[in-house]
């Protein structure tokens, strides 16, 4: 479940929808790393009121160099720096002002190169230098605005493919409190193979939490196509291990269809973690464990393992045949969170190359506070504490969800 070690790049997800510890598709601060994350700061950085202000610089260049011109002695003409306008507006502005910048840096040379005939001329040559430097100016703006199209339209692709895996939570979507942050280890990427969602359905609501064995493309399908799965069997489904069974037939099946396509990621298997709540039982939960790490109940009294059996994870049942995940019902206080990580905060490792203990982090906490229980707080306090070990460079995509049910 690696994925080559780099620059961490985060996606910040809240119960409700989070921007910076509340929701989503946000980022602290400037955006880390893709090109089309930078077009977007750039474009939102030159606009004022909502309104651009790029023609700005250019202006006050050209306005500047005329000056600079008409006050040196002829022995010092500037007014060739000029062909500087278009190339500063090709770099900043759209294809019309730079053409707009082009003529007036044309006709400005003429005008400030005639205006005393009898005194030094700059000439022909220099003309055609600032000609030929705003064509060229114009054409490179075609090149880079049309470049900043297609990055930014692929990541609106990226986002659509981000909200299909990790989709939008509601504020107590089906009865809890939750919040989650995913953190991809790929500073080019918007999403990878963790995943989790909640579904509430007339027989409660499950919470599945998992990681894909693997990374690129294939990782991110294979998650896609459990997450269907599970929203259907999860509504439909009156008991859990018939959720279970369902989605370990689909991962089975989804790796025969990728194997019958000739493609080398027909031997992926997935790890997880599937919860139910049930109305009927207030002070516990029933959960299958699929060879995942244990959630941690996390409450004002303390933090402890989640006293689970791990099976297989999902896609390797066959290598025990008849064998399957055990569906245990475990004690839940109800102000107790779960708390599931993926293993990219488990396998976090700082310079002497020791594992980040997020238990231990989130248990001295919890005792110093108990508030840090809250899920939006719980999710903020690994998160950090998983970048401050490894030095913000992950070895793993990495995910960090929380859930509670709601104060009744």
């Amino acid at each position: 479940m690696r994925a080559g070690p780099g620059r961490v790049s985060l996606r910040l997800v809240r119960g409700r929808v989070l921007r910076p510890v509340s929701g989503r598709p946000g980022r602290p601060g400037r955006p880390l790393g893709t090109g089309a994350e930078d077009v977007a700061y750039r474009r939102q950085f030159l606009r004022v009121r909502g309104r651009s202000v790029a023609w700005v610089p250019p202006l006050l260049l050209f306005i500047g160099i005329v000056l600079a011109d008409l006050g040196t002695g002829g022995d010092f003409r500037v007014i060739s720096w000029i062909v500087l306008v278009p190339g500063i507006s090709a770099a900043i502005c759209g294809v019309w002002s730079t053409v707009a910048f082009g003529v007036l840096a044309v006709v400005g040379y003429v005008t400030v190169d005639g205006a005393w005939p009898h005194e030094y001329q700059s000439g022909l040559p220099d003309f055609i230098l600032v000609a030929v430097g705003s064509v060229l100016a114009v054409l490179a703006c075609v090149v880079r605005v049309g470049g900043e199209s297609r990055m930014l339209h692929m990541r609106d692709i990226a986002d659509t493919t981000r909200r299909t895996v990790l989709r939008p939570f509601p504020p107590g979507w089906g009865g809890l409190d939750h919040a989650g942050v995913y953190l991809s280890a790929d500073t080019e990427a918007r999403v990878g193979g963790d995943f989790y969602d909640i579904q509430p359905g007339p027989h409660g609501t499950r919470v599945l939490l998992g990681d894909v064995q693997g990374k690129g493309l294939g990782s991110v399908e294979t998650a896609a196509a459990l997450l269907c799965t599970f929203r259907e069997a999860a509504y439909h489904e009156p008991d859990l291990a018939t959720v279970a069974e369902r989605l370990e037939i689909r991962m089975v099946r989804h790796r025969g269809h990728t194997a019958a396509l000739g493609r080398s990621d027909g031997d992926r298997f997935a790890t997880a973690v599937l919860i139910a709540f049930h109305e009927d039982l207030p002070d516990a939960v029933e959960a299958v464990v699929f060879g995942h790490e244990p959630p941690l109940a996390v409450g004002p009294g303390g933090v402890r393992p989640m006293p689970a059996r791990s099976g297989l994870p999902l896609g390797l049942r066959e290598l025990v045949p008849g064998s399957s995940a055990p569906v245990q019902r475990v004690a839940l206080a109800h102000d107790e969170t779960l708390l599931m990580v993926t293993d990219g905060v488990t396998e976090a490792r700082d310079a002497t190359g020791c594992f980040y203990r997020h238990a231990d982090a989130v248990a001295h906490a919890v005792a110093a506070d108990p508030g840090n229980a809250e899920p939006r707080r719980l999710v903020a306090l690994v998160r950090d504490g998983t970048l401050r070990h490894c030095g913000g460079r992950l070895a793993d995509d990495t995910t960090v969800f929380a859930v509670r049910r709601l104060a009744g």
